[in-house]
């Protein structure tokens, strides 16, 4: 600390402690530069989080299906968490940056303390100096005066005349006693001006100790404090990866085949085209076939062709049979629904009428008034059996016409 003060050897400078203030000032702009810094970055980090739970809250991916799907809300729930994270530091920042103007707050009122001590002391080491160089030119100047009466008073006495030697002789008394109260003056504003110096100097060292702690602790609570916010962003890295990983994960459970699978068990009607239709001859047909009912013909032709196709009425897709539960064997969703597909002419003749007891493989909703709603796992008793894939069965006292690849004999 004392070098500040030693590399002026001018008793007025100052230069050593206003190094030492000027240096103060660097480290509290420094600190200012750092809170300039976190804030930003508080700032940005703030609005990055904000806007990646946007982007995830945002994105789209309804249309997907299975796997590929679950894998892509997998990734915008983690986005999610990734920007509420970057929320999470902006606010450990600024919890940082509200650390560091606390800490140069305190060092500014601990600074000004000191500094207004040092400049009380300055001023009265200067104004002591400067009435000290006051007397002692005044001193000088009356020693030279008394010099001057003394060398008058002996030539004078050499002259010989009574009356001017013993005029010349009071006067040089006279001026070597006023040298001489000069003299005991200027003695006592040196001592008096050594006695301020001596405490000067004492201030002076002890500010500079104190300068020179505040110094230490502003080093220590930046480096620290940079030390932390780079810390703070590699466990961000780090936790972004965490949080990705979980991504990757779901994508290696993401299997083409099994999407491709899932589409085809969830959508399919059937396993086979339905069969051309032949031509007729108007002349060749069956005598009884002209005595069928139209009604019972075409209302049977219309459920199968819903059957296969779908209604063309507003709730086509509730007309479409029900999915397969997952995970059954391609070869078994094959044996099951290939009966789905029926010759498309109507044998008016009627089935096997004897009653036997089916399980209800797939959900039926019915979609006429003749037909009967059905679900996975009931049990009905079949009536009829008809070739146009639709048959009567009844369940808890009602009857009506139910897909027959939808019921399994028991």
């Amino acid at each position: 600390c004392l070098s500040f003060c030693l590399q002026c050897k001018e008793f007025t400078f100052h230069t050593g402690y206003e190094a030492l203030v000027q240096r103060l000032l660097d480290g509290r702009k420094m600190c200012k530069d750092v809170e300039d810094l976190l804030k930003q970055r508080a700032q940005a980090e703030e609005r990055y989080g904000k806007e990646l739970i946007q982007i995830a809250r945002k994105a789209g991916g309804q249309t997907e299906i299975n796997t590929l799907k679950a894998a892509f809300e997998r990734l915008k729930q983690q986005i999610e968490s990734v920007g509420n994270s970057h929320i999470q530091l902006a606010v450990m920042l600024k919890d940082e940056l509200k650390g560091i103007e606390e800490f140069r707050e305190r060092q500014k009122e601990q600074r000004k303390k000191y500094e207004s001590a040092m400049e009380r002391m300055q001023k009265s080491k200067l104004s002591h100096y400067k009435k000290t160089m006051e007397s002692k030119k005044t001193y000088e100047q009356k020693c030279k005066e008394a010099d001057e009466a003394e060398q008058s008073f002996e030539r004078t006495s050499a002259s010989g005349n009574q009356k001017q030697t013993e005029k010349s002789q009071n006067k040089a008394k006279q001026c070597r006693d006023a040298a001489n109260e000069a003299e005991n003056v200027y003695k006592q504003n040196i001592e008096q001006l050594d006695k301020v110096r001596t405490e000067w100097e004492q201030e002076h060292i002890k500010t500079c100790e104190v300068f020179q702690l505040q110094e230490c602790d502003r080093i220590t609570i930046l480096r620290n404090s940079l030390w932390v916010h780079c810390n703070q962003l590699s466990m961000q890295c780090v936790k972004d990866d965490e949080l990705y990983e979980e991504v990757r994960v779901s994508l290696e459970n993401c299997v083409v085949e099994s999407d491709i699978d899932y589409f085809i068990k969830t959508k399919m009607t059937g396993t086979q085209p339905p069969d051309a239709i032949g031509y007729e001859n108007y002349y060749s047909r069956e005598p009884n076939r002209s005595n069928s009912s139209p009604t019972q013909s075409c209302g049977m032709m219309k459920r199968f062709s819903e059957l296969l196709h779908g209604s063309s009425k507003n709730h086509t897709e509730s007309a479409i049979p029900s999915a397969p539960p997952l995970g059954m064997p391609l070869q078994e969703i094959t044996e099951k629904t290939d009966v789905v597909y029926a010759s498309v002419f109507v044998n008016e003749q009627a089935g096997i009428t004897s009653s036997q007891d089916y399980r209800v493989l797939y959900d039926y909703t019915a979609q006429n008034v003749d037909e009967l709603d059905i679900s996975e796992g009931d049990i009905v008793v079949v009536i009829e059996e008809n070739e146009d894939g639709w048959w009567t069965a009844e369940r808890n006292g009602q009857r009506g016409f139910v897909p027959g690849s939808y019921l399994k004999k028991l």
